[in-house]
């Protein structure tokens, strides 16, 4: 019966990237397939490696130095059972491991041969078997083996809101799905839906290799949701899609959405794949144009700098295109301005860019509507199309006709009013402003999407550092700093620099949840402002962790709960065909509460 023990599939579910592992799985019970003593070696302890089995998956694991002596007895060996109630995860050598931190020895199972025949967890894996589970859950709460997972989706009504099913097309087509109907638990489902924006192909370059990828707004009657083609889809499908068309799309992956580089309201975004079908409907009636939430050229003044509004206004004037030069990145942008009206009385400078800019033919006096733009303080208040802005000329909507018959009765010949004067940027002190933002604002303004990265200033206290990777062992070469191994004599060796060292010189690479009142994020923290936040250097905190423990969670327990200035640098980078803004602290000092009643004092002072 010890096959039936087994926590079959926890190690996918402990690996499948949740913040706690404990959350994953509670008291998993394991085959020990490996126990190897690691003698201690100059200032580092004795440790044991193992390898553990859930019967479906393997991996390798460390005992914590305070429970050797269980180990160190023999009576846990390969073939036994054991079950943790206490655990966590970490790298070692970049490779996932779980750290075992308190066992308990399942004698009673004896020591059978290897049960199953486990391959070994990866994140792919882990990802694919954990949906599988939380999915077999929404019917079944506990798995074949009678353990339940914490945290367990429950079954039936009280799980949420309960989802469109699929409906068979009024005209003769496939099978249909909601948008607001898809999650990754689905495996089969074809959505019928108006590519309402599609925006340029953007390309980038790593050390690693070159890639590409284009993203489009999908729309149908229950919402919107984002979807995004990489490399040989951007290649296969860019061409396909066009504004205003409408589509039948299926075999695309459904993943969690990375809010930080989409405005699309939806928790769920698609990716395409090579199997991934898209098909061109010839009946468009029933998926609906997109929706509007209009704001009028006059309340742009009461709103904040860098939200993102739809309008709706009457072209009075258009500008040439013209070029501009990126100095950080030499990239080159088109940009064109464009002069529009409202029934309020208002003047408003709208930039549009590159596509827009560069076959922006739109006739003069046309209404046109605007959305997803971005507002600016430049001349008081001024528009900026994004890349995920749209717009439509002479839509069939009744503001665009109250608006067309304004303008044609006396709007023509009216004199208008400008933002100019509102400026709320400018620094107290004179020159370059220090722009200070909110978590969420650095959200809502995609900080870290354009071609060079953004700076800011936010002020936040942190509420939680990740243990499993607080530091890693740098070459101690100046101006080198790049990872060593440690060899079997114990030495260390940097393979650029070609030497070795007797220790490595510990670097902190922190990283923090922090909160403000507008939210939470995550900043990555470099060795010189690591220093500052953790008070001690992270040769001392490593050296903690492995021989102090009190004192190692006290410095841990001092960095909670502090609040401070960080400098901010936000910048995209790409991994395994997957983007996201990673926020690198720059450095950080503590808040000066007098100076910052200071600051505030200025900006009300502007209003």
């Amino acid at each position: 019966m010890s096959d039936q023990v087994l926590s079959a599939g926890s190690l996918a579910a402990i690996f499948a990237g949740v913040e706690n592992p404990k959350d994953a799985w509670k008291d998993p019970v394991l085959q020990v397939l490996l126990v190897k003593k690691i003698e201690a070696q100059g200032n580092t302890p004795q440790r044991y490696r193992i390898v553990l089995s859930d019967g479906l998956h393997f991996t390798q694991g460390m005992v914590a130095t305070q429970i050797n002596h269980i180990f160190a007895e023999g009576n846990i060996d390969k073939g036994s059972i054991i079950r943790l109630p206490e655990f966590g995860t970490g790298k070692v050598k970049e490779k996932s491991v779980l750290i075992v931190l308190a066992v308990e020895h399942l004698s009673e199972y004896g020591n059978p041969e290897k049960i199953g025949d486990p391959k070994q967890v990866t994140p792919e894996s882990a990802t694919e078997l954990a949906e599988q589970k939380r999915s077999a859950q929404a019917t079944s709460t506990s798995n074949f083996y009678g353990n339940k997972p914490a945290n367990a989706p429950r079954a039936g009504p009280s799980a949420g809101p309960s989802r469109p099913a699929a409906a068979k097309s009024s005209r003769g087509g496939p099978a249909v799905s909601p948008i607001e109907g898809l999650s990754p638990y689905q495996n089969r489902w074809t959505i019928k839906a108006r590519c309402i924006h599609k925006g340029d192909i953007k390309r980038w370059s790593n050390q690693n290799r070159d890639g590409k990828l284009f993203a489009i707004t999908l729309m149908d009657q229950t919402g919107e949701i984002k979807a995004t083609g990489f490399n040989d889809q951007c290649d296969a499908l860019y061409d396909v899609f066009q504004e205003g068309s409408v589509y039948y799309i299926s075999k695309c992956k459904v993943q969690i959405a990375k809010r930080q580089f989409s405005n699309v309201d939806n928790d769920y975004e698609l990716t395409f794949e090579r199997d991934s079908e898209v098909q061109k409907a010839e009946d468009e009636d029933d998926i609906p144009m997109p929706k509007y939430n209009f704001v009028t050229l006059q309340d742009l003044q009461n709103t904040e700098k860098d939200a993102v509004v739809d309008v709706i206004a009457v072209v009075k004037e258009i500008g040439d295109a013209s070029t501009i030069t990126s100095q950080k990145s030499q990239k080159s942008f088109t940009k064109r301005e464009v002069s529009v009206v409202d029934n309020t009385g208002y003047d408003v400078k709208l930039t549009v860019w590159n596509k827009y800019a560069e076959t922006f033919e739109v006739p003069l006096e046309s209404v046109v509507a605007f959305k997803g733009v971005k507002v600016s303080d430049f001349g008081g208040r001024s528009l900026s199309m994004m890349n995920s802005s749209t717009m439509q000329v002479d839509p069939d909507l009744e503001e665009a006709h109250t608006l067309k018959g304004w303008f044609d009765g006396e709007g023509r010949g009216a004199n208008y009013s400008s933002h100019q004067g509102l400026n709320t940027g400018q620094s107290m002190t004179g020159g370059k402003p220090s722009v200070y933002k909110t978590i969420q604002q650095a959200t809502d303004e995609n900080l870290g999407l354009s071609d060079t990265p953004d700076f800011y200033n936010l002020k936040a206290t942190i509420s939680y550092i990740k243990t499993d990777n607080l530091s890693y062992p740098a070459c101690k070469t100046e101006g080198c700093n790049k990872k060593i191994i440690e060899l079997e004599t114990g030495s260390w060796r940097c393979e650029k620099c070609k030497v070795n060292w007797p220790e490595p010189d510990w670097r902190y690479i922190l990283t923090c949840s922090v909160y403000d009142h507008t939210g939470q994020s995550w900043l990555n923290v470099f060795d010189d402002a690591g220093k500052i936040i953790m008070a001690a250097t992270a040769g001392d905190l490593h050296s903690m962790q492995e021989y102090d423990e009190s004192s190692y969670e006290g410095t841990l327990k001092k960095a909670i709960a502090q609040t401070w200035i960080f400098r901010v640098r936000a910048k995209m980078d790409t991994y395994n065909d997957q983007q996201r803004v990673r926020n690198h602290v720059m450095s950080a000092q503590k808040a000066d509460y007098s100076a910052e009643s200071r600051r505030l004092v200025g900006i009300l002072t502007l209003y």
